[in-house]
C-alpha cells in the first residue's frame, strides 16, 4: 500500500505529525521525525516515543491516527518542488516486545513504541 514516493519522502529529514482524538474531544497533535520511522515488512509504521502522552490516552478510547508527512527532496506532482502524505490508520502504544527492543537499541530515549497499522495513504502535494 505504501508507495515508492513515500519511501523517498522518509530518506529525508522531516517532520511527522501525529494527530489523534479522542471520544468528542479536540484532537490532539504531536510531532516527530521522518528519520525516526520504521516500515515493517507488513508496511505497519514504528516510531519511537517518549512523551505522546495524550495521544496514547486517546488512543484508548478511539485507536484512529493521521499522519501527515513530506519533504521537500522529494518531486511531487506536476514537477512540484517537495510532496507530502497523509495517512490514516490505526494506532496503539507497546512497552515490551522484540519491536521495541530493537527500536530500544537505537533509540534510547523511548519509553515506548508507537505503532501504526495503516489503512490509507493519499499524496497530497
Amino acid at each position: 500500500m505504501l508507495s515508492e514516493n513515500f519511501f523517498k519522502v522518509i530518506q529525508h529529514e522531516g517532520v511527522v505529525s501525529v494527530t489523534s482524538w479522542g471520544s468528542g474531544e479536540a484532537p490532539h497533535v504531536r510531532c516527530t521525525w521522518n528519520s525516526f520511522l520504521r516500515i515493517t515488512d507488513d508496511e505497519r509504521i514504528l516510531a519511537p516515543i517518549a512523551g505522546f502522552t495524550s495521544v496514547q490516552e486517546d488512543v484508548v478510547k478511539n485507536d484512529n491516527v493521521i499522519l501527515t508527512l513530506g519533504s521537500r527532496e522529494v518531486e511531487g506532482f506536476n514537477g512540484y518542488q517537495g510532496t507530502g502524505f497523509l495517512i490514516e490508520g490505526r494506532a496503539r502504544f507497546l512497552d515490551t516486545g522484540d519491536e521495541f527492543d530493537r527500536m530500544k537499541e537505537d533509540y534510547p530515549f523511548m519509553n515506548k513504541l508507537l505503532e501504526v497499522t495503516v489503512e490509507s495513504q493519499r499524496q497530497m502535494l
